[in-house]
């Protein structure tokens, strides 16, 4: 085509058009826009027939007129509190993140991660997150007190959260078998012959780390073994938390022969602790962790751990969460994914 035939500011033929789009599959212009913005009203024949037409034609939607038209970013954010000290440390972090990731890039969202250093940074994310920065917000390790999901909720942001601040969170959530898992973990050391059995929680205004210490003494009430406060001892999910722990169990019970510790970070320093104190693993004192992190492979000797599944968890987050945004109407909806024990050398 010369220029004579195309002028400049004229729609160029070769690129495929919206209304070409709805000509070739017999329907509005506002069914296609629906079929590209993921809306569920739109009938399974309509969608087809959109959905051929952009395939043969090559239809690429405009990213900017589409989010002038849509109020959307096609961007997620992943708000991970306490970055400084726990993003690079805690396999669970990596974990959930590699599951999120994978969710939204199927679905053609970009993850925005939000690193978040210190309490004033904290307070100011949400008038930052509701600027139309992002279509949904992901948040991991939240605690009882927290209160950025309500505060995104009132803005009407989408939100969904890894755990849940309490048993009658009002968001959609992704949780493990917190409970169970820690049940079978302290099942596992009393069939092996453990009378003395103690465990180092997370930090308590977690309900992931009640629930794992709910399960602890469980376990030990059915199997009539006895349950008291000098066998445990509060951690923070660090391995120098575990190793503080231990020290304080080994004060306290020096003839504990088993530790089910809430994180294999902290396992692995209670293994630290133990060895400097001449105890052996796992003849003397037998350790199970929770996660079934690298840590737990690469420990000496190799860890005994509850799997949580976390790519699992971090998919189902990400699926959640875009179909709250898809359909502001839709059900919340809380999860829970199972658990199993992976028995190694440390017990």
């Amino acid at each position: 085509m010369s220029p004579a035939e195309h002028p400049p500011g004229a729609p160029d033929a070769r690129r495929p058009t919206l209304n070409a789009v709805a000509a070739l599959a017999g329907v509005g212009r506002g069914t296609v826009s629906r079929v590209i913005n993921g809306s569920p009203k739109v009938s399974d024949r309509s969608r087809a027939a959109v959905e051929r037409a952009i395939a043969e034609l090559g239809y690429v939607p405009n990213p900017a007129a589409r989010s002038l038209v849509t109020r959307r970013t096609d961007s997620v954010a992943l708000v991970v509190p306490d970055a400084q000290t726990r993003l690079f440390s805690e396999p669970y972090f990596s974990g959930i993140i590699r599951g999120v990731s994978a969710g939204l890039a199927d679905a053609g969202m970009r993850l925005l991660l939000v690193m978040v250093h210190d309490a004033k940074e904290y307070t100011r994310l949400a008038p930052y997150l509701s600027g139309q920065r992002v279509d949904g917000v992901l948040m991991v390790a939240v605690h009882s007190d927290d209160t950025l999901p309500d505060q995104l909720d009132a803005l009407a942001i989408p939100t969904v959260l890894a755990g849940r601040r309490g048993d009658r969170e009002p968001l959609g959530h992704v949780r493990a078998d917190n409970r169970g898992g820690a049940e079978i973990a302290v099942r596992h050391l009393l069939a092996g012959g453990r009378r003395t059995v103690g465990t180092i929680t997370g930090p308590l205004d977690m309900e992931a780390a009640r629930e794992r210490l709910d399960g602890y003494r469980q376990a030990l009430r059915d199997a009539g073994a006895p349950v008291a406060d000098e066998l445990v001892a509060n951690g923070d999910f660090t391995e120098e938390g575990g190793r503080e722990a231990m020290r304080e169990l080994l004060c306290g019970r020096p003839d504990l022969d088993a530790v089910f510790a809430a994180s294999d970070v902290m396992a692995s320093g209670a293994v630290l602790e133990l060895r400097a104190a001449g105890r052996r693993v796992p003849e003397d004192v037998a350790v199970v962790g929770f996660d079934d992190s690298i840590v737990a492979r690469h420990i000496d000797p190799p860890l005994t751990s509850v799997r949580q599944p976390l790519d699992e968890m971090g998919r189902t987050m990400a699926r959640l969460l875009l179909d709250e945004i898809a359909d502001r109407g839709a059900g919340r909806h809380a999860v829970v994914l199972p658990t199993r024990l992976v028995v190694r050398e440390s017990s």
